[in-house]
C-alpha cells in the first residue's frame, strides 16, 4: 500500500479551541507606519493613463447591524456618524487597516471619504474605479448611488462626471459592504470566520485600490493586444466611445520600431496590425517586453506586450509535454496563497510582492500557482517583468458539503480520484455546488478573469477547480476556458475527481511516494494524451518560533531540526525532478510562505526569514 498513514494522521486538523494569532508584521508593513498610501504604481499597467488619482489612504468607517443575513441596497442608509478610520485598500480585519475587527454576516460596513474635483478638460469624463470589494457593495457619490456590485475578485467602475461639484466644496464617496463569508455560497477562497488548519482568517470590505481616472469624452473603453509569436506581428484592437483616429507606436526600449494609423471601424472595433522584424521571444530566462504607445484622439494610453507561445506538444518519445515557445519546459512551481500577516489578502506594497517572487526565483523555481485567488494587476505586471510563470486558479466557493466522505475519500483511496461525476444533482450535492446562483457567479468570474489576465505573458495556464471545492460541470467549464482562450492549457480539476478533460492532468500527492500515476483516461497500451503534472505536493513543515503566529503548527510532516527539514525538502524535490524522464512535465510544491497555522513555507509568514538561507 503506497500510503503513508502516519502523515495522513498528522494532517488531520485539530480543534484548538478559541485562540488568538500573535501579531506579526512584514518589513514593508512596519515601514508604512501611519502613512496614508501604500501603493504608488499605476493600478492598471496594461492600460495606463497619466491622468489617474489614487483614493487609497485613510477613510472613515462604521459597522452597522443588519436585520438579516442579506442586504437591500434600496433601504440601506448611511450612519449619522463614522467613528473609525480605516486605511484603504486593507480590509478591516487586517492590522494595516488600523481597525482589526471582523465584519460579521449580520453587519454592514460603511466607508466614507471626501475628495476634490479633479481637473477636467473640456468634455472630459471622470471614472471611479474600485478594483476589489469583498463581497457585495453599493457605491454613492454625493448622496447618489452610482453602482451596485457583487463579486470579491472582479473590478468595476462608474462614470461620476455628472455628480461632481464644480465649486470649492469637496465631493463625498460612500461605500456600503456586505460579506456573508462561509455562511453564503459566493466565491471566497480559503477564508473562514472560524479559521484553523488550511482555512485562513476571513476578510471583507475594500481590499484592492480605489482610484479616479480622467479621460476625454471620446476615449478607449476596451483595449486588446494580441501578439503572434509565429510571424512577429501584433494586433491592437480598441472599442471606444466616439469617433477618432487610432495611432499606435511600438517601441523596443527607446527605439521606435513600428507605427501605424487607422480610422476605419470593423464590427464596432478599430484594429491595427503592426509587424516586428526579428522579434524577441519572452521566457523566464529573457522576460522581454515591448512597449506600446496608443493615441485615440486626445486619449493617450501606454501598454506593453510580449511574444511567446504556450502549447501542448509531443516529444520524440511520444510524451505529451508543456512547451514554451515550442520547447519543452519542465515546470518547477510553488503554491502561492497570497496572504500576509498584516494585510491578509492585500500585500503591503509593490515591493512586498516583488520580494516573494524574487525568493521563488532565487530558490530555483520558475512558476507560482496563484492559489484560489486573483491578484492585483500590479502582481501580474511584476511577473511579466521578472519572468515568473503563473498558473492561475479560479476562486472557489459554494456550499460546505454535508457529505465530508466525498472530500476525504481521495486522501485514503487512490481509485476514488476519478469516481465522482460532477455533472448531475448528486455530484452537485456531494461537491458543494447545489446553488445555481453560485454556479452562475463562478462562470461569470471565470469569463472575467480569463478576459482580464489573458494579455499577461506570465500567465501560462488556468486551474478551474481545486480538490472538488464547489466543482461542477468541469467538462463544460474546460470547454468554456478553451473557447475564451485557446492559447493556454487548462487544468479542469486539480487534485481529484478528474473527468478526463482539459489539457493538464493535475495530481495532488501529499501522502504517497514520488512516482508517476497512470492516467485512467489514457487508452490501454498508449501514453496519456494530456500533460502530466503534480499540481500540489510536499507541505513539509518547519516552524520558526519567533516568526509564527501560534505555538503549534498544521502540516503534513514535521522535523526536529532545520537541517533535517532542508535535507527532506531537497530529497523530495530531487525525486520529482527525476520524474521528468518518466513523462512528468512539472510540479507545484506546497508552498512559498507560511500562512497562520501552516508553517510549510520556504519563507516565514512575516517574510523575515528565508528558511533555505542561513
Amino acid at each position: 500500500m503506497d500510503l503513508d498513514i502516519r502523515r495522513v494522521i498528522k494532517s488531520i486538523p485539530k480543534d484548538h479551541g478559541p485562540e488568538t494569532l500573535a501579531e506579526l508584521t512584514t518589513p514593508w508593513g512596519e515601514a508604512l507606519g501611519d502613512k496614508a498610501v501604500a501603493y504608488a504604481s499605476n493600478p492598471r499597467p496594461l492600460m495606463a493613463r497619466e491622468s489617474w488619482q489614487t483614493l487609497d489612504g485613510w477613510w472613515e468607517c462604521a459597522f452597522v447591524s443588519c436585520a438579516k443575513a442579506s442586504v437591500d441596497w434600496q433601504t440601506a442608509t448611511a450612519p449619522e456618524s463614522f467613528g473609525l478610520r480605516i486605511r484603504v485598500p486593507f480590509s478591516p480585519e487586517a492590522a494595516l487597516s488600523g481597525v482589526k475587527r471582523q465584519l460579521q454576516p449580520t453587519e454592514l460596513l460603511w466607508y466614507r471619504r471626501s475628495f476634490a474635483t479633479p481637473d477636467l478638460p473640456a468634455r472630459g469624463v471622470c471614472i471611479l474605479h474600485l478594483d476589489g470589494v469583498d463581497y457585495a457593495c453599493a457605491v454613492y457619490v454625493n448622496g447618489s448611488k452610482v453602482a451596485e456590485h457583487e463579486g470579491a475578485y472582479l473590478p468595476f467602475e462608474a462614470d461620476i462626471t455628472h455628480l461632481l461639484r464644480d465649486d470649492e466644496e469637496d465631493n463625498v464617496i460612500e461605500v456600503c459592504v456586505y460579506d456573508p463569508s462561509e455562511t453564503g455560497t459566493q466565491l471566497r477562497g480559503k477564508q473562514r470566520l472560524k479559521r484553523g488548519g488550511m482555512w485562513y482568517t476571513a476578510q471583507s470590505g475594500i481590499w484592492q485600490s480605489v482610484w479616479l481616472e480622467v479621460v476625454p469624452r471620446t476615449h478607449v473603453e476596451d483595449l486588446l493586444v494580441e501578439p503572434d509569436a509565429e510571424d512577429g506581428s501584433v494586433l491592437v484592437s480598441v472599442r471606444a466611445s466616439g469617433i477618432a483616429m487610432l495611432s499606435v507606436e511600438l517601441r523596443d526600449g527607446d527605439a521606435l520600431i513600428a507605427q501605424g494609423i487607422q480610422s476605419r471601424r470593423v464590427g464596432g472595433r478599430m484594429e491595427l496590425r503592426l509587424q516586428v522584424k526579428n522579434h524577441r521571444l519572452w521566457s523566464p530566462d529573457d522576460p522581454y517586453l515591448y512597449d506600446l504607445h496608443i493615441n485615440y484622439g486626445d486619449d493617450v494610453i501606454d501598454s506593453y506586450f510580449a511574444f511567446r507561445t504556450v502549447s501542448v506538444e509531443t516529444d520524440e518519445q511520444g510524451v505529451v509535454r508543456f512547451c514554451l515557445n515550442h520547447r519543452p519546459l519542465f515546470v518547477r512551481g510553488l503554491l502561492d496563497q497570497g496572504y500576509w500577516p498584516d494585510g491578509l489578502l492585500t500585500a503591503p506594497c509593490e515591493e512586498a510582492m516583488s520580494f516573494d517572487l524574487r525568493a521563488a526565483l532565487r530558490a530555483g523555481f520558475n512558476l507560482v500557482r496563484k492559489h484560489i485567488k486573483v491578484e492585483s494587476p500590479r502582481f501580474y505586471a511584476l511577473c511579466d517583468q521578472m519572468g515568473v510563470l503563473v498558473l492561475q486558479d479560479m476562486p472557489s466557493g459554494g456550499d460546505i458539503p454535508s457529505d465530508r466522505w466525498s472530500r476525504d475519500l481521495p486522501t485514503l483511496v487512490r481509485r476514488s480520484w476519478h469516481s465522482q461525476r460532477d455533472d448531475n444533482e448528486r455530484g452537485y450535492t456531494r461537491l458543494g455546488s447545489t446553488d445555481e446562483t453560485y454556479r452562475d457567479e463562478w462562470t461569470r468570474t471565470c469569463e472575467d478573469v480569463i478576459g482580464r489576465l489573458s494579455a499577461h505573458p506570465c500567465v501560462v495556464g488556468w486551474v478551474l477547480f481545486n480538490e472538488s471545492w464547489g466543482q461542477f460541470d468541469s467538462a463544460a467549464a474546460a470547454q468554456l476556458a478553451a473557447d475564451l482562450d485557446p492559447t493556454r492549457p487548462v487544468v479542469a480539476a486539480s487534485g481529484w475527481y478528474d473527468q478526463g478533460v482539459g489539457d493538464i492532468r493535475g495530481i495532488h500527492n501529499y501522502f504517497r511516494g514520488m512516482h508517476m500515476f497512470a492516467d485512467p483516461y489514457a487508452a490501454q497500451g498508449e501514453k496519456p494524451s494530456r500533460i502530466q503534472m503534480v499540481t500540489e505536493f510536499g507541505g513539509l513543515t518547519w516552524r520558526e518560533a519567533e516568526h509564527s503566529q501560534l505555538d503549534h503548527t498544521y502540516g503534513y510532516a514535521g522535523f526536529e531540526t532545520k537541517d533535517a527539514w532542508r535535507a527532506a525538502l531537497n530529497e523530495i524535490l530531487s525525486q520529482m525532478d527525476a520524474l521528468e524522464a518518466e513523462g512528468l512535465s512539472g510540479y507545484v510544491y506546497t508552498q512559498l510562505t507560511d500562512v497562520e497555522e501552516e508553517t510549510n513555507g520556504l519563507l516565514t509568514y512575516d517574510r523575515r526569514v528565508d528558511k533555505l538561507e542561513e
